[in-house]
């Protein structure tokens, strides 16, 4: 299949294939991802150079005002807080990590799904569970970020949020934005965009994200990439609706349901991960890498 990029149509064409439904996107669309993109990958700076909005990927969002930044990028994964006039809306960004750094982590024997820290997210069924290492992840932050989104909120008069990571970063905003929805005001809107994102929990997490982001999440594979294959759906991992796949040629496909297994979408893409490219993982996503630099 052939999927052209033609400037200055906002459009989609729908295609059927297999039983598998999916859009192909064009260019004007997939500009539209940009400023989440360097949201993402400004995550992987420290929090110094975060919170001065001094580098180049900052230099991309110039209507960002940073409001907190943590996280000592080992124990704790960088993240920061803060609002973009020009979105209007909360940015909640979260540190990723190299394809070699956490495929281990995913293809470790003694990783485990595990039930959500009652005290973080009230009221959810035991049933619902995640990948114990992102699980843990979050949780190293989680009250420092909620707080940090309530002062922006607060300070800005914002009633938009919008949470982004790659890798294990896209892991991580996909629990916080479960976590955040519990505790924000109920008028709040939200929006998630994750690149490179591992599955993160199990079925019964995947039907409780989907209910409560509804067309609000975008999970964004690049080409060969690996890490979005894993963990294995035979460990009882299932990925949360919302992806988009670029293609080798740099088309953007969009494939509804959690595993989309037509073959322009990553798992039909990359069908075990000696088929994949760990190199793929970092970018680039509409020409960014991931990464501060």
């Amino acid at each position: 299949m052939v999927f052209g990029l033609r400037t200055g149509d906002a459009s989609h064409h729908r295609t059927e294939d297999n039983g598998y439904s999916r859009c192909e996107y064009i260019s004007d669309y997939i500009a539209s991802f940009r400023p989440y993109t360097n949201f993402a990958a400004v995550a992987g700076c420290p929090p110094a150079t975060v919170l001065a909005w001094n580098c180049a990927k900052c230099n991309a969002n110039p209507t960002f005002t940073p409001v907190a930044a943590g996280g000592n990028g080992a124990s704790v994964q960088f993240w920061y807080v803060g609002y973009d006039a020009n979105l209007a809306s909360v940015i909640v960004g979260f540190q990723g990590t190299d394809a070699d750094k956490i495929l281990p982590i995913l293809t470790d024997a003694d990783f485990f799904l595990t039930t959500l820290d009652s005290g973080l997210f009230p009221g959810l069924s035991s049933d619902i569970k995640t990948h114990n290492g992102f699980n843990d992840a979050q949780m190293a932050s989680a009250s420092a970020v909620l707080s940090a989104v309530n002062t922006a909120m607060s300070r800005f008069g914002a009633r938009r949020v919008t949470v982004t990571g790659h890798s294990l970063g896209g892991a991580i905003a996909t629990i916080s934005a479960v976590h955040l929805k519990l505790h924000l005001p109920s008028t709040t809107t939200f929006k998630v965009v994750t690149y490179g994102c591992p599955r993160v929990g199990n079925q019964a997490f995947a039907n409780y994200f989907n209910s409560r982001f509804p067309g609000a999440n975008s999970r964004i594979n690049n080409q060969d990439d690996i890490v979005p294959i894993v963990p294995g759906r035979f460990l009882g991992f299932d990925h949360v609706e919302g992806e988009i796949h670029i293609l080798n040629n740099n088309g953007w496909v969009s494939c509804p349901g959690q595993d989309n297994e037509d073959g322009d979408c990553t798992i039909g893409y990359v069908p075990n991960i000696f088929a994949g490219d760990t190199g793929d993982h970092s970018g680039p996503y509409d020409g960014i890498r991931m990464g501060c630099s």
